[in-house]
């Protein structure tokens, strides 16, 4: 990362009328942000954009053991004022090859040994506590408040306990709901009367616990507000089976860390245009830098996954199921189409024992016939027979040739879960093992740190199709303006079966979409995963040579996003590029829309477009779809029809490539 600094500003800003007390702006790059931080008998925060206060003063403070508060009663001892600039070239780029961050930063230092740092980005603002105390210090309360003005029902994820897959499904809902009990999961989503919209989420999530929001009238806030929410530190758990690990003790306070760190970022994103939220990158940024050297071995990829199909194919020679000529097959058809990788997932070893192979399953023998296809096998585990195993288990996957694990079931982000995390990533960067988070909290800067760590799921995804009607067109348009915020969201689309909702039903065995097959096509664009599952059936795409022509080249990490035209929970349409290829994505809720594509972004000269649009009759029969290719050059526009619950995608590639 190359980190410059463009010019140190005046140190000391406004001071009020009282003496004890001082006020701090920092202003964003473009001007529109300020965030003014008020001193002395309290520190809180204001956020205004363009004259409009969106965050009133909110108090914000840290209370250790022996009863001390950071934040009360404070005595500045100095500040700075700086521009900053810097740049980033992801691994595993989800958006961009290159990331710019752009930002003005002040930092308050306080008696005491410690500071808050503040950074106005054009398109957000954060804040953190950071500490240059003694060696370690205990963490009782963190007060993180956002009295938000202005605000409208909200896209929320609700939960009752700090025990979640975070899997909810988004409401809207006013933020009173998060009263009784009621825990908001970040991010989460604020529409504002005038239509800009503030996301509250969190970055550099380390060795701390997660935080979720509530709504209540905070002690020293002008109004009601969202307060953050922290699950206390645990002192005793108990495991209920090979996955689900319960806290039946906490302790007085949520954290024992370091008395010399910074805290996790707290996040307010900001978005004039509901389209901005889809090009954010404002988490990724705040994120640690990379903790690896050698980065060459991480190949991000798609991945023919086996448990959402049941492993039911057909018109082969054997019994399918949990073997290894089943699995076999799924490497014939992963080398087929190009796919690096086959995950074998829950059934592979005998649970509560990853040392030891189910019967049938012959894991190295797998693993040789890949390599002699070329594709890579990646492996499943519960996060805690993982914990109780991972030395000899990893050590033994290095062994095999295994190229990656899958860890399920966490359900937690107090501090000692999300050490978990961090310890996981590490030990399977020493082995060269690429990491997907399933069960799993939402991503929080991790994959920066350790890029290895691909995705993360911490959504209600395609799964939940094989239970529920909750995986609607409406579901899956809200999540790219929230849950994606965060980071990549191994969401897991690619079902061949697809169904209008009056048609949709639950199959376990043989489960269905709803919405249309170009839907789950298009949300290989517009939604962000490097590690990118096809979870239907090889027997289901062996059957649609026209929708694998797409789902065997659609890039998973991108050199360069656009977002054309949005709408939060309605409609998305985003273009991206991957080396001299682009690729366009579209999705509406139940709704059909006609959406017009400007080609503007294409370079010069001609480009062959090969479209996948839903067909005449996508809205009664939901597999229908139409395969057309046209020459067209960046002055051309071209109008999409999208069926209810429809999509659209297209490739565009120079012409003669």
């Amino acid at each position: 990362m190359n980190r410059s600094l463009a010019v140190t500003l005046a140190s000391l800003s406004l001071a009020t009328a009282a003496s004890a007390q001082r006020a701090y702006t920092v202003v964003s790059p473009d001007r529109a942000t300020t965030v003014r931080v008020e001193t002395g008998p309290r520190v809180a925060y204001s956020v205004t954009r363009r004259g409009r206060v969106l965050v009133a003063p909110s108090p914000i403070s840290l209370t250790l053991d022996g009863g001390r508060v950071l934040g009360r009663g404070t005595r500045v001892t100095g500040s700075d004022t700086r521009q900053m600039r810097d740049s980033v070239r992801p691994v595993a780029p989800t958006k961009n090859a290159l990331v710019r961050g752009r930002w003005n930063e002040l930092d308050v230092r306080f008696a005491g040994g410690y500071s808050l740092e503040v950074r106005a980005y054009d398109e957000g603002v954060a804040w953190r506590w950071v500490l240059a105390m003694g060696d370690s210090v205990t963490v009782v309360a963190e007060q993180a408040t956002f009295d938000v003005q202005g605000a409208t029902p909200g896209w929320v994820g609700l939960d009752s306990t700090f025990m979640t897959h975070y899997e909810p499904a988004y409401k809207l809902v006013s933020l009173d709901t998060l009263r009784g009990g009621r825990l908001g999961l970040l991010p989460l989503l604020v529409p504002l009367d005038g239509g800009t919209k503030v996301a509250i989420t969190e970055s550099n999530l380390e060795s701390y616990p997660g935080m979720y929001a509530v709504s209540g009238r905070d002690s020293s806030a002008s109004g009601p507000a969202i307060v953050g929410r922290f699950p206390a530190f645990a002192l005793a758990d108990s495991a209920r089976n090979d996955r689900d690990v319960v806290v039946i003790r906490r302790a007085p306070y949520i954290a024992r860390i370091s008395g010399r760190r910074a805290l996790p970022w707290r996040v307010i994103i900001i978005a004039d245009e509901d389209r901005a939220l889809l090009e954010n990158q404002l988490v990724y940024e705040l994120a640690p830098a990379s903790r690896l050297g050698d980065v060459s071995w991480i190949k991000p990829g798609k991945v023919s996954w086996d448990w959402w199909n049941a492993l039911n194919v057909r018109g082969v020679p054997f019994r399918a199921g949990l073997n290894t000529a089943t699995y076999e097959y799924y490497i014939d058809f992963a080398a087929k189409y190009g796919i690096p990788y086959i995950i074998l997932d829950e059934g592979w070893y005998k649970l509560g024992d990853l040392l030891t192979q189910a019967p049938g399953v012959d894991v190295p023998a797998i693993v040789r016939y890949g390599q002699s296809k070329n594709v890579g096998v990646i492996l499943w585990t519960t996060w805690h027979t993982l914990e109780q195993q991972m030395t000899p288990a990893l050590d033994q996957f290095q062994r095999w040739g295994i190229r990656g694990i899958k860890v399920d079931f966490m359900q937690r982000d107090d501090q000692a879960v999300v050490d978990f995390y961090w310890r996981t990533a590490r030990e399977a960067a020493a082995r060269h093992l690429l990491v997907d988070f399933h069960g799993a909290h939402k991503p929080a800067g991790l994959n920066r740190a350790w890029p290895n760590v691909l995705t993360f799921e911490g959504v209600r995804g395609l799964e939940h199709n094989k239970w529920s009607e909750e995986v609607t067109p409406r579901h899956t348009m809200i999540l790219p303006f929230t849950r994606m915020l965060a980071g990549p969201m191994d969401f897991t689309p690619g079902a061949m079966i697809n169904a209008q909702p009056r048609d949709f039903r639950v199959v376990f065995d043989r489960p269905m979409s709803m919405g249309t097959r170009v839907r789950q096509l298009a949300m290989y664009v517009l939604y962000e995963s490097p590690l990118q599952m096809l979870a239907d059936s090889p027997s289901e795409y062996l059957r649609e040579p026209e929708a694998m022509d797409f789902l065997s080249t659609v890039p998973v990490t991108w050199d360069e996003t656009h977002a054309l035209d949005a709408k939060v929970a309605e409609y998305a349409l985003v273009a991206r590029r991957s080396g001299d290829s682009w690729y366009v994505g579209a999705m509406t809720d139940s709704s059909a829309r006609t959406l017009p594509l400007s080609l503007s972004f294409l370079g010069d000269g001609r480009w062959t477009m090969d479209l996948w649009a839903d067909g005449p009759n996508a809205d009664r029969n939901a597999m229908d779809f139409t395969r057309t290719t046209r020459e067209v050059s960046r002055a051309d526009s071209v109008q999409l029809r999208l069926a209810p619950g429809g999509g659209f995608v297209a490739r565009l590639r120079p012409v003669n490539r």
